[in-house]
């Protein structure tokens, strides 16, 4: 477990957002995104020690907690801007939640997809109505490839996390957790590019000071541990990992300055951990998680959090994950 460098007060940037920010999201997507059910478990508990919270974003809309984010920066684009539309690159959570609040709100959206991103992601995006544009991930620029697209057609380009509005409706997952559990004594929370992060611990530690704020990452794609541990941006191979919406190869400019201020510790696990996370979660809380939903619960699962809290929340942040994928994940 690496530990984040503590900065002095004179090296940290003006915050991102705010929790003022955060509430101000929820508002604009009361009765649009869902307000997802918090999970207990008492055989949970008593496998890992705690008092266990399980915030369950595998039943917000399109599955996952990118449509609070989404939804928020689309929904605060100028009348005409929508008209002309919008643009994203995502592997696919981000990729359905813009195509879905492009259409909720009268646009409509371009989005580039890796070749390799998972079927059920692709067949959900078109779906929605979006025109998909596929790339490599391996041999090709994904924020490069969308921006240019976004140039030529005049589309608003929504990041999946390094975007201020984004970061603060993905905080709204924090902000409703707590205002069911009361303080927490942890936090886990899945980290690929940083934002469902940033805009939890903005607004878990400030409803809830002293609480540990644990991000989680898969081995292969420590870029946000390196990163807090160098005190800079680093970056890392393209990650080859089951976990494919944290298959980022280093964290966001905006993400990293939040969760370099808020975050206590990164912890790592390993591809079968994830895949025990998910055969119990099905099996026994009876949930389906995509593999980077159930990361955090992984390192639950594994021991990773030490000391163990009286009180602990857990993300699971997705359950995109067809049937074929899910049993061969499995198998």
């Amino acid at each position: 477990m690496t530990q984040r460098p503590g900065p002095s007060a004179g090296d940290l940037p003006d915050p991102v957002v705010t929790l003022d920010d955060v509430r101000d999201a929820a508002r604009r997507l009361a009765g649009v995104a869902h307000h997802t059910p918090v999970l207990r478990s008492r055989t949970l508990d008593a496998l890992v020690g705690a008092e266990v919270h399980l915030k369950c974003e595998n039943f917000q809309r399109v599955g996952a907690f990118k449509f609070r984010g989404a939804y928020h920066a689309v929904s605060r684009l100028a009348p005409e801007q929508l008209a002309r539309g919008v643009a994203a690159y995502s592997s696919g959570n981000h990729a359905q939640a813009v195509a879905l609040a492009a259409r909720e709100l009268g646009s409509r959206a371009v989005i580039v997809m890796p070749e390799d991103a998972p079927a059920a992601k692709v067949a959900a995006t078109a779906g929605y109505g979006a025109e998909i544009v596929r790339y490599d991930r391996y041999t090709e620029d994904r924020a490069a490839l969308a921006h240019k697209i976004a140039e030529e057609r005049g589309l608003a380009l929504v990041p999946p996390y390094d975007h201020p509005h984004v970061i603060a409706g993905q905080g709204t997952t924090a902000l409703e957790l707590l205002a069911e559990t009361g303080p927490l004594d942890a936090l886990l929370v899945p980290v690929g590019g940083g934002g469902l992060m940033a805009g939890c611990a903005t607004a878990a530690t400030a409803l809830a000071p002293g609480i540990r704020m644990i991000g989680v990452e898969p081995e292969s794609g420590d870029d946000t541990q390196r990163s807090l541990a160098a005190g800079h941006p680093v970056t890392v191979p393209v990650p080859h990992t089951i976990a494919d919406g944290q298959a980022v190869a280093t964290p966001g400019t905006l993400t990293f300055a939040v969760n370099r201020r808020l975050v206590d510790s990164v912890v790592l696990v390993s591809d079968d951990e994830i895949r025990a996370a998910m055969k119990l979660a099905f099996e026994r809380l009876k949930i389906v998680t995509e593999p980077s939903g159930a990361s955090g619960l992984a390192a639950l699962l594994a021991g990773r959090v030490d000391p163990l809290p009286p009180r602990i929340g857990v993300i699971i942040s997705g359950g995109n994950i067809g049937l074929e994928r899910f049993l061969e994940v499995m198998r």
